[in-house]
């Protein structure tokens, strides 16, 4: 059976969506440099995340409200998302131009069916020079228990799980549907028993669970596992953002450091998004990830790939090329990498930068669901 024979979550309802697309550009420089894609700032494109579903058994209310994707709430039919075959397509031409990392989003991951398929063509693509890509997955954590061991098997090696709480009551009032702390921090130690290397996400949000900073960095001390502690953004239209329930980077930093001697750690790749501290008695590391007070554009290497095939060239956009249609449309191999190259040739976003100096444009922006983080 083919993976687009095979049906999507059973009892989800699914429409056809025309959502807008931009054109692919069908003339223009296409600007490489030291093997990789360059932007109009000099940013290489080094990595590419990939959403491969809108849906997620989650509710979170920084993502997706119940108010806003109630039970009813009808997502995208199989037929609309990208195959395993049109992902892998387009990221081997990302390899061969450039990319080094790939990480697996959503919506949740692991409710797309026979995701350690996808994980298995993926963890056999290698650069030009002949080096595994650093492929990783983000998820939630509520499927892992089942789907960890598939996934080592398939050649996944890095995990990041987002963990709001370890508190049960202000963890399920994250999520909203009333999944236990307990099961999310039972599905980390499994994927660490396996070998899997484990970052865990918490997105702060003042008045909610500032207070859980210190408790997450003390549960992962000593473990391997690196937390890293996220400024609640302005992602999307559906959460409400207000800046005045930021809680600044430098605030979470002060507070472990309140509690243990730190130093910096020095990035480990460029373009790292999370500013990285160690403990100075040797249990470890976490780190913050400060889009918002200390925003990092000028540094951004990232492209997304949404489930239906649509390119966005930063998490605050509105509005994605169509690579679905040239993908079906049957195009060579030298077309689409002809494609993506102007696209990111054009790339001039800077959102969080912007946004910084005022200067923000003031436009719809995608979902958390459908981009991915």
């Amino acid at each position: 059976m083919t993976e687009a024979s095979r049906t999507s979550e059973p009892s989800r309802r699914v429409r056809i969506i025309a959502r807008p697309a931009l054109p692919i550009p069908q003339t223009g420089p296409v600007r490489r440099e030291a093997g990789a894609w360059r932007d109009r700032f000099g940013r290489p494109l080094t990595d590419l995340r990939i959403s491969v579903t809108d849906h997620c058994n989650f509710r979170c209310r920084y993502c997706m409200p119940k108010e806003k994707f109630a039970k009813n709430h009808q997502f995208l039919a199989m037929t609309e998302l990208l195959t395993f075959e049109e992902i892998l397509r387009v990221a081997k031409i990302a390899v061969r131009n450039g990319v080094e990392k790939i990480r697996l989003t959503g919506g949740e991951p692991l409710v797309r069916r026979s995701i350690e398929e996808l994980v298995a063509d993926l963890a056999l693509l290698r650069t030009p020079d002949g080096r595994p890509i650093d492929l990783a997955m983000t998820t939630n954590g509520s499927l892992l228990m089942k789907k960890a061991e598939a996934l080592k098997a398939a050649g996944l090696k890095r995990l990041t799980v987002s963990l709001d709480a370890i508190d049960e009551a202000i963890f399920q009032g994250f999520n909203d549907v009333g999944f236990p702390a307990a099961k999310v921090l039972e599905a980390i130690d499994f994927a660490r028993s396996l070998g899997l290397r484990v970052k865990v996400n918490t997105v702060v949000k003042k008045g909610v669970n500032e207070g859980e900073v210190v408790r997450i960095a003390e549960r992962f001390r000593g473990t391997g596992v690196v937390p890293r502690f996220i400024e609640y953004m302005d992602v999307g239209n559906a959460n409400g953002w207000r800046m005045a329930e930021v809680v600044p980077s430098r605030d979470v930093v002060a507070m472990i450091a309140a509690r243990w001697p730190l130093e910096p750690v020095a990035p480990s790749t460029p373009g790292e998004t999370a500013s990285r501290w160690r403990y100075r008695d040797g249990a470890g590391e976490f780190g913050v990830i400060s889009s918002v007070t200390e925003n990092f554009c000028r540094s951004c290497s990232r492209v997304r790939l949404s489930m239906e095939g649509r390119l966005y060239l930063c998490l605050f956009a509105s509005i994605g090329y169509d690579i679905r249609t040239m993908l079906r449309g049957g195009c060579t191999d030298g077309e689409l990498e002809e494609a993506l190259g102007r696209i990111w040739t054009e790339r001039e976003d800077r959102y969080s930068e912007l946004r910084a100096l005022g200067a923000a444009p003031e436009r719809s922006k995608v979902e958390m669901n459908y981009i991915g983080g």
